[in-house]
């Protein structure tokens, strides 16, 4: 349950210039979510007639990025463990070792994925032009790897008593 609820706060911090651009939460991740400029001031019309905004950082405002695999994987895997957590003590253990580790394995694939979908969108949007943009998980992101690393073992504990 807990691994599940921390879908709810900020896993990753998208920055531009060790300036916080927008904090993305776990269930934004799993459903896609819109990318967001740094401040109505802070951006300008690309041309005059066309209306569509473009940041600084050379992201339009209104991209919306797809659902990602991993974290919707981890998200349900979460779910159907704590189901499987309310049956008998064989089911529910065994199902809860499965989704626990599955959903860690998951939120694991999710940092390496996004990481490099960063690496990749860096090198054919800015090449050298000074923008420096990372993407930090935050320690929301760690315990919910930990929180299912956790119930997978008491999972497995449960199944052997």
């Amino acid at each position: 349950a807990i691994g599940v609820l921390l879908f709810f706060m900020p896993f990753i911090d998208i920055r531009c210039n060790d300036m916080s651009l927008q904090k993305v939460n776990g269930a934004e991740l799993a459903t896609g979510f819109k990318i967001k400029g740094p401040d109505s001031g802070n951006s300008f019309l690309d041309g005059f007639g066309n209306g569509e905004r473009k940041t600084k950082t050379g992201f339009s405002s209104n991209d919306k990025k797809d659902p990602n695999v991993y974290a919707l994987a981890a998200l349900a895997l979460g779910a159907l463990g704590l189901l499987l957590s309310f049956s008998n003590a064989r089911l529910g253990g065994i199902g809860g070792v499965l989704t626990g580790s599955l959903a860690a394995a998951s939120l694991i694939g999710l940092l390496i994925d996004i990481k490099r979908q960063i690496k990749a969108d860096l090198s054919l949007k800015n090449g050298d032009a000074g923008i420096k943009i990372a993407v930090d998980f935050t320690p929301w992101f760690y315990l919910a790897v930990v929180s299912f690393i956790v119930a997978a073992y008491f999972s497995y504990k449960r199944m052997k008593t």
